[in-house]
């Protein structure tokens, strides 16, 4: 689950997504040597804004993670994690331009082991909607996000 809510432009708006991702090995995706350290991750989501009334976000990421090992604190594992994709929006704010848009993002987040050996993670992150000057009217949507989830 992903709750977020927009900062920038007024007025602001809330949403909420349900995202799945999967994350790989980043040698195994790149193809080339890469930091044990370093992950690749693809993640979809879909949700509702309450811009207006409920209307539909869809998007879809791929990200650079990085896990933090001289931070990591027993079953604590700490990351930064960085990325862009496309979203589409069934809304527009004012002089937006376009319903799909680019999604960069960039976020920290930890992941943790309980004592039954289930797996959780969250991550706050900043979130931006922009066409990328594709057209003329190119006002951006500004975000902060907190996602929460359970790894499988």
């Amino acid at each position: 689950m992903t709750p977020g809510a927009s900062y920038d432009p007024s007025p602001t708006f809330a949403f909420a997504l349900l995202h799945g991702m999967a994350v790989y090995d980043y040698e195994d995706i790149m193809g080339h040597p890469a930091p044990e350290a370093l992950r690749f991750k693809f993640e979809g989501n879909i949700g509702l804004s309450d811009h207006s009334q409920p209307r539909l976000l869809a998007s879809a990421n791929i990200f650079a993670q990085y896990y933090l090992r001289g931070l990591a604190y027993g079953a604590l594992h700490p990351y930064i994690e960085g990325g862009v994709g496309l979203i589409y929006t069934d809304f527009q704010v004012k002089d937006q331009g376009l319903r799909l848009n680019f999604n960069p993002q960039a976020g920290i987040g930890a992941e943790w082991h309980t004592a039954h050996g289930t797996r959780w993670y969250t991550a706050l992150r900043a979130w931006h909607v922009s066409n990328g000057g594709l057209h003329h009217d190119n006002r951006g949507i500004n975000a902060v996000t907190l996602q929460c989830g359970r790894i499988f």
